[in-house]
């Protein structure tokens, strides 16, 4: 199964004591596959794999796998701190029938791109599954475009890359270099505000988190792109692009899209960092913000979490002071 279309990094339910809600996050699966989403990316950003255990991250894996029975692509992500755990990593979601698995660069420390593209070469030597090198260098070490384009044209396991950095020229770069050499390597972005500038420019698609969120919306314009409706593509994205904003402003990513996914009717529970009092208002705010707009949108069972302004400007503390007084020497008036 080719690795291309919207892939969803799906966010993870959580029960109130933390641990992983694997009924829910089954239903979950299963409603996006229904939604038409072209493959699942577990372990992603959206994932919050960072905060799991090693072994949890195996574990959701395997609720994904298992969920899905073959119905579309699954793209592990598989950025572990280390070349053993990785390979470890590769080989168990090999065994479950995983289609790739997505690396990043080393994260944490510094590290030089000699030693980062002697890290994919050792990987893509010994990795039972497929691999996309994930370049997100606001979290990792940054992968070069020129080691990209040398481990793309070198090694078979490597077979794409995804790009969070957000830097449309290098996308491009990276369609022209690389890909005009090797066709079938598969560039995916990982930014939505850029999807479809990125289709019409030759990309294969997206890891897309709002579609976590929207998947009807998300899926819609892909589809359309693939038609050649690109003025109803283009409206489209436009669309999204607020509801994008809004999920980001919730802050302490991925909190807003894990508001999302509940207005939708899941129930997803509250992420593994918590929040002060302060965020937790405003993360109210936000949620409130994001029903009216998904409602706006007709996902009408987002629409009871929408507290919209009163259409009448609400009065100062001093004109309500003024009326009272007003009020008040009208009544001694009417006294004398």
């Amino acid at each position: 199964m080719k690795i291309a279309g919207i892939l969803c990094p799906n966010v993870v339910p959580f029960k109130t004591d933390r641990s992983i809600n694997e009924g829910e996050l089954r239903r979950y699966i299963s409603w996006l596959i229904e939604k038409g989403i072209s493959g699942l990316y577990p372990n992603g950003s959206t994932g919050e794999f960072i905060r799991l255990s090693f072994e949890e991250r195996i574990r959701v894996v395997e609720i994904v796998a298992s969920e899905t029975k073959g119905r579309v692509p699954i793209l592990a992500g598989a950025a572990e701190p280390n070349l053993d755990l990785v390979l470890e990593a590769c080989g168990r979601y090999a065994d479950l029938g995983c289609q790739a698995v997505s690396v990043t660069g080393p994260y944490y420390y510094k590290v030089s791109q000699e030693s980062i593209e002697h890290y994919f070469r050792e990987l893509a030597r010994r990795s039972p599954i497929d691999i996309l090198i994930y370049n997100i260098p606001q979290f990792s070490n940054e992968v070069s475009l020129e080691v990209v384009k040398r481990l793309a044209l070198d090694c078979p396991r490597i077979i794409g890359t995804k790009d969070s950095s957000r830097d449309m020229p290098r996308f491009m770069a990276t369609l022209e270099e690389v890909k005009s050499q090797r066709p079938e390597f598969v560039c995916l972005i990982g930014c939505e505000e850029i999807l479809l500038p990125t289709l019409l420019m030759g990309g294969d698609g997206g890891t897309i988190a709002t579609s976590g969120v929207a998947p009807e919306a998300i899926m819609k314009l892909y589809d359309n792109f693939k038609r050649g409706d690109l003025a109803e593509a283009r409206r489209i994205q436009f669309k999204i692009l607020e509801i994008i904003k809004t999920m980001f402003a919730a802050g302490n990513f991925p909190e807003g899209f894990r508001e999302g996914a509940a207005l939708r009717g899941f129930d997803i529970g509250r992420a593994r960092q918590p929040l002060s009092e302060r965020e937790q208002g405003h993360l109210e705010d936000i949620r409130s913000k994001l029903a009216c707009l998904l409602s706006d949108c007709g996902f009408a069972e987002a629409a009871h979490a929408c507290r919209r302004p009163s259409s009448s400007p609400a009065l100062a503390r001093v004109d309500i002071e003024r009326i009272v007084r007003n009020v008040i020497q009208d009544l001694g008036a009417a006294k004398r």
